[in-house]
């Protein structure tokens, strides 16, 4: 039984959402949200909103824009909350742009009934969110829901695309752990309101989304619990229950892409750096070897972590990404 949150806690999560500490929060008062700059100036890093088709996609955005940009494209539970310490370790060599999904974060959370929430139109939102921004070339950096939304956008924009880093973004039915997923392929077979309560139950409880980030982690511990305070604060507004039950059906079409998106891979090679959680209970370490067959310029670095790797091997990862960059002339 959790009870309701605090005026300070409610504080704590709005300011996680841009990224910052309770300790800013004096200094967040006197400041509006779109395009003000972090309470801390080290991070260098801005935040706004782009109204796409009359909704508001929240960003993070950081870097010089005349440097190669990434596109940080974010997972499930989470948002561009995940991608806060990548940003501000590669904010001097590159412009990086982290937009949330429409329901996700601090972007809008229109009805189901005015949105339909689907992978297919996450990319459409996403890619005119992009082209609003005048980003027409940039290295995609995919987890978890990243890549159905990055590889749709890859596909429908091939030219745009410098290079793929996948922190266990899959493309590969071998890169699902049929284990964990049962639950969702069941549902996959026969939406049934039992199963989507049991899916409530575990998956969306304040222990299901924080085993989320410290499952498979060597330190649980010392894992950020604003993590999943924000997404459980997410979650509990009416209606997410739904939209997220929504996604998870609609995940077998990503399943059903996944020959278009390697047919993709072997016609336009892109470079591929993977760095991957071999303790991700979702997409085990066979769907980074998966990329090893249809890419020629491929990288693997597999990692002692979990789902969320950022949030124990961020300076690991910002190293290998600028290191694999820089040497295909991406810099």
């Amino acid at each position: 039984m959790f009870t309701p949150l605090s005026k300070f806690k409610k504080t704590a999560v709005l300011l996680a959402v841009l990224g910052m500490s309770t300790s800013a929060i004096a200094d967040a008062n006197t400041h509006s949200v779109a395009g003000v700059k972090h309470a801390t100036e080290s991070s260098l890093a801005t935040y706004g909103y782009e109204t796409v088709n009359g909704n508001k996609i929240f960003y993070r955005e950081a870097g010089d824009t005349s440097k190669p940009t990434l596109v940080l494209l974010h997972g499930f539970p989470s948002s561009s909350h995940q991608y806060r310490n990548l940003i501000t370790l590669l904010k001097d060599d590159y412009h990086l742009i982290a937009p949330d999904y429409l329901g996700f974060g601090a972007s809008d959370f229109p009805s189901q009934e005015d949105y339909q929430y689907s992978f297919d139109n996450f990319a459409v939102t996403i890619n005119q969110f992009l082209e609003q921004k005048g980003v027409k070339k940039y290295s995609l950096v995919i987890q978890d829901y990243g890549a159905p939304v990055g590889m749709r956008i890859a596909l429908k924009h091939p030219e745009r695309v410098q290079a793929i880093i996948t922190q266990n973004g899959n493309a590969y039915e071998e890169g699902l752990n049929k284990e964990t997923w049962a639950p969702i392929m069941q549902l996959w077979e026969k939406r049934t309101p039992e199963l989507e309560q049991q899916i409530k139950d575990t998956v969306f409880s304040f222990e299901g989304l924080r085993w989320q980030y410290t499952h498979g982690t060597r330190n649980p511990d010392a894992i950020l619990p604003d993590n999943w305070v924000l997404d459980f604060e997410r979650f509990s507004r009416p209606g997410q229950h739904e939209l997220q039950l929504d996604l998870f059906y609609d995940y077998q079409n990503n399943v059903k892409a996944y020959p278009q998106w390697q047919a993709y891979l072997r016609k336009h090679q892109p470079p591929v750096l993977a760095v991957w959680a071999k303790n991700d209970a979702f997409f085990p370490v066979e769907g980074a070897y998966g990329f090893k067959k249809d890419v020629t310029d491929f990288e693997l670095n597999i990692l002692d972590t979990g789902h969320f790797a950022l949030e124990e091997d961020a300076p690991l990862i910002a190293d290998k990404v600028k290191t694999f960059l820089s040497a295909r002339g991406i810099k």
